[in-house]
């Protein structure tokens, strides 16, 4: 699939391409627009259920669906992997920087509707955004496509989630190292870890975020094994595990 730029001519035009990269044609218009809707947007209009008028309670709904289209896939299509595997697999292609890839692939930002100041700060390219506009997208066509719903996303969904699995490898699993440092710290019987967010500095749009991880062991006070720093604290919590890896000699 690939990526299809919505960013020329009107917003209706630019969702008729969306539709068209998607693979689906909306009855009701009005829920694919919803879905592109982001909460700076609505706030701007003053409305007492603004929001009512974004793209937050699509994004509750589709983050269910997601999780429901992509373990079904993984559990008929590695039937020989442990729970545990196929979860870290799950995680690794629904996770914010996952969907924005997708996001990014089918030109989902340039068809976002954003407040003034979101959209001046970058927002048709934020990782979160477009994740959570991902999966209220997702939301919208099995509203919209009734029974036939599940289908029409498994046919949009799928492809790019194979793709991505079999890129794991070359790709890093996107950094995952809280799983690893998980598996080891449970080796030892009572030690708890923890990630803790100690600093955040900047502006909404640029903040960054400083994690300690703490490793709670026989003492009350808990020893820091890692610290890492990121644009979100997802990012923060994933260098923080790594930092602690390193402590611990694994690479």
């Amino acid at each position: 699939m690939h990526k299809t730029p919505c960013g020329n001519g009107s917003h209706t035009e630019a969702l008729a391409r969306l539709e068209s990269t998607v693979g689906y044609t909306f009855s009701n218009r009005d829920l694919l627009t919803l879905a592109m809707t982001h909460s700076s947007r609505s706030n701007e209009t003053g409305e007492r259920n603004h929001h009512l008028l974004c793209n937050e309670r699509l994004e509750f709904l589709g983050d269910s669906i997601l999780s429901f289209v992509v373990s079904e896939y993984l559990f008929a299509t590695y039937p020989n992997e442990a729970e545990g595997d196929l979860t870290c697999m799950r995680k690794d292609v629904v996770c914010a920087a996952a969907l924005a890839r997708y996001a990014r692939l089918i030109g989902l930002g340039d068809c976002l509707l954003l407040g003034i100041g979101e959209d001046r700060n970058g927002g048709r390219d934020n990782e979160n955004i477009l994740a959570d506009a991902f999966e209220a997208l997702l939301a919208a066509i099995y509203l919209d496509a009734g029974e036939r719903g599940i289908g029409v996303i498994r046919a949009f969904l799928l492809p790019m989630i194979s793709e991505d699995l079999e890129n794991r490898g070359a790709r890093g699993i996107e950094g995952d190292y809280k799983t690893p440092l998980q598996q080891l710290i449970q080796q030892a019987e009572g030690d708890v870890l923890e990630y803790v967010l100690v600093r955040t500095e900047g502006p909404d749009h640029m903040k960054t975020f400083e994690v300690e991880a703490r490793l709670y062991s026989d003492s009350a006070v808990p020893t820091v094994i890692g610290r890492g720093t990121g644009r979100s604290k997802r990012k923060a919590e994933q260098a923080a595990a790594k930092d602690a890896l390193a402590l611990f000699g694994v690479k």
